[in-house]
């Protein structure tokens, strides 16, 4: 009989392999490759940006599947090798690889992203909902601000109060908002046809690229970075996979399936009912199913999935409200880089300055779409900041795993990205020119003002992805750093 000195070698079970426990000698949690698999497409799949696709009819399957090869998979093999060697998320990732200035940068862009975001996502609420209450209301754009105002603010309210009853919403939503009303729809849609009616759009196999008139011809696509973002974060969870290298491939490749179903069935069913010059980009999907219903003699049921869509959305939206915010803050204690007023907690825990201070943004942006003549218009803009500020993040990270492969070979990592350098450059080079198109107008918006459209999303990107951060750098003072991170005096 073998004995150790080792307590954690003491305390394990007989026969228990080692590569099953953790660090502190309990058990390891395995979770399958189908498991991971299937949490990915939770976080990932929406059907909110299914009309922005539908607009192109049978070409939303190549505008889906071209950004999934070029932006999705790279974005998730890449996520899951920094998150296997290095913990502490983008931050770290990058800071390791390029200095902490860009590893705030980072961090930034990630919570930036959500001030445009937020304004876009109830747009899609207040239009969605108007089909329970006037569907005339949808390109209204006082009621689309006013929603946007009410909605926001009392999503602050509830979660600076710390609501434990938020925490299942995700997975609720997921469900209600998602699966249900997607099925529903592609049901409807196949139904629809198999009694002979004919497709609102073509689906001639000629008809799967969209017309070139140009770069605006595909500017939609960028819509698609954003639709996929998110995906590299179920990295975390490469450790729990028996066998990663083997598993955690199978499990990517399949949630990208999954997800792509989930996308391109219901931006085909809505394209099946819905014409192209009719569709709206944030109503499209009610529009579909109110089409679908009438048709059926059921139009009752407009308002209830309207509900579901809607229920599921703000559930979404109070999930995450103060994820990105309390992340920068408690990195900001640590390292400085907001002022004091912005790093404080309230009693329950939330980072509520911060989400004040973004919520008067928020609403200035929301407050814009009453002086709008087009809701659609104005969706799209916020979209395309949104996802051009999320992109520099994305940029940064490419780049921080090639040079880490450099700088720090040694360092364990539980999975390795194979051909590193084609992956991580084909995911950049994707998201600078998904970038740059975000600054051409798509076809739907020739009547509006060029100048207008650069104005607001050069100048989103450039102030809320660029400005703010570059200034915080600039003048952050060693004063910034919370009292309980600052080191004692005379240490070096």
């Amino acid at each position: 009989m073998t004995t150790t000195d080792d307590p954690a070698e003491s305390a394990r079970p007989a026969g228990t392999d080692p590569a099953a426990l953790q660090d502190d000698g309990t058990r390891r949690q395995f979770i399958s490759w189908l498991t991971l698999a299937f949490m990915t497409t939770a976080s990932v799949a929406s059907l909110r940006p299914s009309p922005s696709m539908a607009i192109y009819g049978l070409a939303a399957i190549f505008l889906y599947l071209l950004p999934a090869v070029v932006f999705l998979l790279p974005t998730a093999l890449v996520g899951a090798e920094l998150a296997s060697g290095w913990n502490g998320g983008i931050y770290r990732w990058v800071s390791e690889a390029l200095g902490k200035p860009l590893g705030f940068l980072a961090v930034w862009c990630q919570f930036a992203m959500t001030i445009a975001y937020y304004p876009s996502l109830l747009a899609y609420v207040a239009s969605t909902f108007a089909y329970v209450i006037d569907p005339s209301l949808a390109e209204n754009g006082l009621y689309v601000a006013i929603v946007i105002v009410v909605i926001y603010w009392s999503g602050v309210w509830i979660s600076s109060r710390g609501t434990k009853t938020i925490a299942g919403l995700s997975s609720f939503g997921l469900i209600i908002g998602t699966l249900i009303p997607g099925v529903l729809l592609v049901v409807l849609g196949i139904v629809f046809l198999g009694q002979g009616n004919p497709s609102a759009q073509p689906m001639s196999p000629d008809h799967w690229l969209p017309p070139w008139t140009g770069l605006a011809s595909l500017v939609l696509i960028v819509n698609n970075f954003l639709s996929y973002a998110g995906m590299e974060m179920n990295g975390v969870h490469v450790s729990s996979l028996r066998d990663p290298k083997r598993e955690y491939p199978k499990s990517m490749f399949l949630a990208t399936g999954l997800v792509l179903l989930i996308f391109i069935l219901p931006a085909l069913a809505i394209a099946w009912v819905m014409p192209s010059s009719q569709l709206s980009l944030t109503a499209g999907l009610m529009q579909a199913f109110q089409a679908f219903f009438d048709h059926f003699s059921i139009g009752w049921m407009t308002k209830v999935v309207g509900i579901m869509l809607v229920c599921a959305a703000l559930g979404g939206m109070l999930t995450w409200l103060a994820g990105p915010a309390k992340g920068l803050v408690l990195l900001s204690r640590q390292e400085g880089y907001l002022p004091p007023a912005l790093q404080k907690f309230n009693k329950d825990g939330a980072p509520q300055n911060i989400m004040i201070a973004q919520g008067v943004v928020t609403t200035l942006i929301g407050v814009l779409y009453a002086f709008s003549d087009d809701v659609s218009s104005a969706y799209w803009m916020f979209s395309v900041i949104t996802v051009q500020i999320y992109l520099i993040a994305y940029l940064l990270m490419f780049v921080a795993v090639v040079r880490l492969r450099r700088t720090q070979p040694g360092v364990e990592r539980g999975f390795r990205v194979p051909a590193v350098q084609w992956v991580a450059g084909i995911g950049f080079v994707a998201s600078v020119a998904a970038l740059a198109i975000g600054f051409v107008p798509p076809d739907q918006f020739g009547n509006q003002p060029l100048w207008r459209y650069l104005l607001i999303v050069g100048g989103g990107l450039l102030l809320l992805g660029l400005a703010i951060p570059a200034a915080l750098l600039k003048y952050r003072k060693p004063s910034w750093i919370h009292p309980d991170h600052r080191q004692p005096s005379g240490t070096p």
